[in-house]
């Protein structure tokens, strides 16, 4: 009985906030001057008027008036009518001029925040959300929508804390025009809940160059980002990248998708390059956006499941080679679901344990290179392949 009194109390509490509050009050003044002048104009013309003769006339006339149209078809004859007229003429264009200079405020106000990432993204779903600035932002976002060429720019949403001059800067670029834009900071959940984390499909975190952050805090912003990402919506694939290794445990523990050691990548780069083989120009090769060959990730067909991995490679035709397999791939929550209703089916109490641990340890997108002929293809696996160039630009 205590809440619904209370709850009835807070009702109560609002209903006299929204009356009594000053557009309101105004509201309700403005009604009943208006009121009071179409009275007066019906009482002037009644008997006199031939065009005012009811309340309704009254109205009409009232309503054509302070709306500025004007149709001429009822006008008052007595001089009290005409007088009050003249008011109500006044009052309507006092009227027209106010609202129409408060929307046209609205929609400016709105268009400013919706320029500076101040509005909450409404009626999206199924979109990406790219989180983080750093330098050479709009490569990274030109490279970004090429590989993903499926998903329209205007499903694309980024989030950071980056100079307004920078943002404006990304939008009127061609390529861009369209894409959304939150700003706010990434690790903050009401920030994500304004991009529509919830029904969003794909997430990528930036080791974060907004701010004049540590390394250290970067990588724990990109953690916290992913936890709180994860909480939020455990269906979303989440990409992260870090600076320091320490913390891929971190981000495996919070289930994320895809872990990018960029730091790694470079000094694996550096090393691998001192040692005068060639080596970088090949990776260079494999993963530039510009060069005709690479790596290409294909789905394994269903009815390869079960099977060895030497039936795959000796049913494949074509130029490309397969180099191995990419396991558990998809969103991990998915994996994890389907892995964990598979462990439960067996009937035997030791084998469920069993699986139950395999389920714990489970992986996603883990990589198998070469892993041999008599190796079995799980559910949900790719084929990892180097694409080689076309034969009309090799016999060039």
């Amino acid at each position: 009985m205590d809440k619904k009194k209370r709850n009835k109390k807070k009702i109560l509490q609002h209903l006299v906030e929204w009356i009594t509050s000053p557009t309101v009050l105004f509201a309700a003044v403005l009604s009943g001057v208006l009121f009071l002048i179409m009275y007066i104009i019906y009482r002037a013309e009644l008997g006199t008027n031939s065009e005012i003769n009811t309340l309704f006339d009254a109205f009409w006339y009232t309503l054509v008036t302070i709306t500025t149209v004007g149709y001429g078809d009822i006008a008052p004859d007595s001089f009290v009518g005409r007088v009050a007229a003249m008011f109500l003429l006044l009052v309507g264009v006092a009227i027209f001029g106010a609202l129409s200079g408060k929307f046209a405020s609205l929609l400016f106000d709105r268009q400013q925040k919706r320029e500076r990432g101040l509005l909450k993204m409404t009626k999206i779903k199924n979109h990406f959300i790219i989180c983080g600035w750093k330098s050479g932002y709009d490569r990274i976002l030109e490279g970004i929508l090429e590989a993903n060429e499926e998903i329209p720019v205007d499903k694309f949403v980024l989030l950071n804390t980056a100079d307004q001059k920078e943002i404006e800067r990304i939008k009127s670029i061609s390529r861009f025009k369209g894409i959304n834009y939150v700003h706010g900071d990434f690790t903050d959940e009401e920030s994500l809940l304004k991009c529509k984390i919830k029904t969003a499909e794909r997430a990528l975190v930036l080791a974060d160059e907004a701010e004049d952050y540590s390394s250290l805090e970067t990588d724990s912003r990109t953690v916290l980002a992913v936890i709180t990402m994860k909480n939020l919506n455990p269906r979303i694939y989440c990409v992260a990248e870090i600076t320091d290794s320490k913390f891929e445990k971190h981000l495996s523990i919070a289930h994320c998708d895809e872990i990018i050691l960029s730091a790694d990548y470079e000094k694996s780069l550096l090393v691998q390059a001192s040692s005068g083989k060639g080596m970088s120009n090949i990776l260079r090769e494999l993963i530039s956006d510009d060069s005709d060959s690479g790596f290409l990730i294909i789905d394994v067909p269903p009815e390869f499941t079960g099977k060895t991995y030497g039936d795959y490679r000796r049913s494949l035709r074509g130029n490309d080679i397969l180099i191995g397999l990419l396991e558990n791939t998809g969103n991990f929550y998915k994996r994890r679901m389907e892995a964990l209703a598979e462990a439960q089916k067996n009937p035997d109490m030791e084998k469920i344990v069993h699986n139950l641990k395999r389920v714990k340890t489970l992986q996603s997108n883990l990589p198998r290179i070469a892993p041999g002929d008599d190796y079995t293809i799980c559910g949900n696996s790719k084929g990892i392949f180097i694409h080689g160039a076309p034969k009309e630009i090799m016999e060039m």
